[in-house]
């Protein structure tokens, strides 16, 4: 999944797993990755929240005041929790919805709001931020429509050579294979299948509006 992230975003990893370590905590959750976000202060995450008036160094101390803080740093190397994992898988789905074809601190601040019930969003809460409020300002950003959940079972056709999948904009270069995944509006595509297809070399390159559902066009190398 990594390969996705932005440089930004796969910093904000290492950065929430740097507070881990600071506050010798041995594991990744999600309020490490809201700190994370917020210390990669030039990614749409942190503008957005800088826009709700929250700060970094007010919502660390809330965290060690929650949570507590080793006396030591933790050392050697640190998993994610199950709930942080989630939201990893959150902000993929997030990209896709949203027709990105990368992972940005965007997309990760929206995987984060959707799990309410950890730790960053109680945070947040707590200084006034509801969910669907950051999820907006988010958004609002980013100048698009709010993302809907991607959904589906795999329909899969291959195109390759000149011929165009339906609906992708101008003839694709001789050298690229396409795969079209048909995605109906109440089918599930998860993130198991999206990572098959990237370890088969596919990558996403559009995301089209079908009659039902979605279209989701990848590539590869022929």
């Amino acid at each position: 999944m990594f390969e996705r992230f932005t440089e930004r975003a796969r910093q904000v990893v290492v950065l929430a797993q740097d507070e881990a370590r600071r506050l010798g905590h041995d594991y990744i959750g999600t309020e490490h990755l809201l700190l994370g976000l917020l210390r990669e202060e030039q990614g749409i995450a942190a503008k957005t929240l800088a826009g709700f008036e929250v700060s970094l160094d007010v919502l660390r101390a809330d965290l060690v005041r929650t949570v507590g803080q080793a006396e030591a740093p933790q050392t050697g190397q640190i998993p994610f929790t199950p709930r942080s994992k989630r939201v990893l898988e959150h902000s993929l789905r997030e990209a896709i919805a949203l027709s990105h074809n990368y992972i940005g601190t965007e997309h990760v601040l929206l995987g984060l709001l959707r799990e309410e019930e950890g730790v960053a969003v109680q945070l947040l809460r707590g200084h006034g931020v509801e969910p669907e409020a950051a999820r907006d300002a988010v958004i609002e950003q980013l100048g698009g429509t709010s993302p809907e959940e991607p959904s589906g079972r795999r329909r899969r056709r291959f195109f390759s050579g000149g011929e165009p999948p339906p609906a992708f904009p101008g003839p694709p270069p001789l050298r690229w294979q396409y795969q079209v995944v048909q995605l109906g509006a109440e089918e599930e595509l998860s993130v198991a299948a999206l990572d098959d297809l990237g370890a088969e070399g596919w990558e996403l390159c559009a995301s089209l509006p079908a009659a039902e559902g979605v279209r989701l066009v990848f590539k590869r190398p022929r």
